[in-house]
């Protein structure tokens, strides 16, 4: 059996209501600029919605495939172990033109309950935002479900949630169960679970691509949601350059940010994961088994498998990437 190497995959994307053209302008995507483009899929196992590998001689496979044949040369023998062979993290770059739905996602115990799938833990990195743009995330007082509930009948839910002027550079965790929102005019990378489970609570009286409003899904967004007011609801960190900064460290993924101007090395024998990097910015060669490289860009996500020790990083001349993996 061939030995892994870093992996590229194709972008699945997704033409959405709310979308516009900064995947294309910002990330240079080959996205059609006649059409509203949401989100780009980078690296998904979500059932029909597989990613498809571009470069070196695994090209045309897929994901799901690639999993099956080196199972924890791929993705790390612990990572293995719990997951088996789903591929646990979901990877997209989203572009809001317009204000997304207000929505909550299911814990794993709802999911696997109600869909037999997983639940959806998240969080968001702003790559860019409009001078005034906002984000939802969470209640902005102590809430109840009576209260929830007359707010959302009267189409004044907004009043009662935590609205975040956000710029390029902020983080927002995600738990299970907290309501929240896209606003317009944000450009964002997201790293989530493995799942495509979405309860819409509220649309803002819109209509859908075909004319009628779309389906909110009320009773299993009350079962799901989280109503504790938390206070403060933004990640803040420390951004080092040159080295790895943490941003989110969770039960199902660990997110650092990599700033960097100068080369520098690592060793991953401990990780026991993959890692996959999402370039925010600048061009970065990355050196593995001592003389092979692969380069990756702004808007670029490169999987580097779990079977990989070592690697060297030089950026041209600079880089920023978010870099994640999952711990033990």
């Amino acid at each position: 059996m061939r030995e892994l190497y870093p992996l590229k995959f194709e972008p699945i994307y997704k033409e959405k209501i709310w979308g516009d053209q900064r995947l294309r302008t910002q990330l240079n995507k080959h996205t059609d600029p006649d059409k509203k483009m949401g989100e780009s899929w980078e690296l998904s196992a979500v059932e029909g919605d597989v990613s498809v590998v571009k470069n070196g001689y695994l090209a045309g496979n897929n994901l799901q495939e690639i999993i099956e044949i080196y199972m924890g040369d791929l993705v790390g023998d612990a990572v293995f172990e719990r997951y088996g062979q789903e591929f646990p993290l979901l990877f997209k770059f989203i572009d809001a033109d317009d204000v997304l739905s207000i929505q909550v996602h299911p814990d794993d115990e709802m999911a696997r309950k109600k869909h037999n799938g997983n639940g959806k833990t998240e969080m968001w990195y702003v790559i860019s935002a409009d001078e005034g743009a906002e984000l939802i995330s969470g209640f902005n007082r102590e809430m109840d479900q009576e209260t929830y509930l007359r707010h959302l009948n009267e189409s004044t839910l907004p009043e009662i949630l935590n609205h975040e002027k956000v710029q390029t550079g902020d983080v927002f965790f995600l738990p299970a169960g907290r309501v929240h929102a896209i606003g317009a005019g944000i450009l964002l990378a997201e790293i989530q679970q493995t799942s495509d489970w979405t309860y819409r609570i509220f649309d803002w009286n819109r209509m859908g691509a075909d004319g009628k409003p779309r389906e909110l899904h009320t009773d299993l967004a009350l079962e799901a949601m989280d109503f504790k007011y938390y206070g403060k609801y933004r990640t803040d960190y420390a951004l080092q350059t040159n080295e790895a900064s943490n941003l989110v460290k969770c039960d199902y993924f660990t997110t650092n940010i990599m700033k960097i101007d100068q080369p520098r090395q690592r060793d991953l024998i401990e990780l026991d994961s993959f890692i996959v990097y999402m370039c925010l910015d600048g061009k970065l060669e990355l050196i593995y088994d001592e003389t092979d490289s692969v380069h990756i860009e702004k808007g670029e996500t490169l999987l580097v498998p779990a079977s990989i020790e070592h690697l060297a990083y030089k950026p041209q001349p600079t880089a920023k990437v978010l870099e994640i993996y999952v711990e033990r």
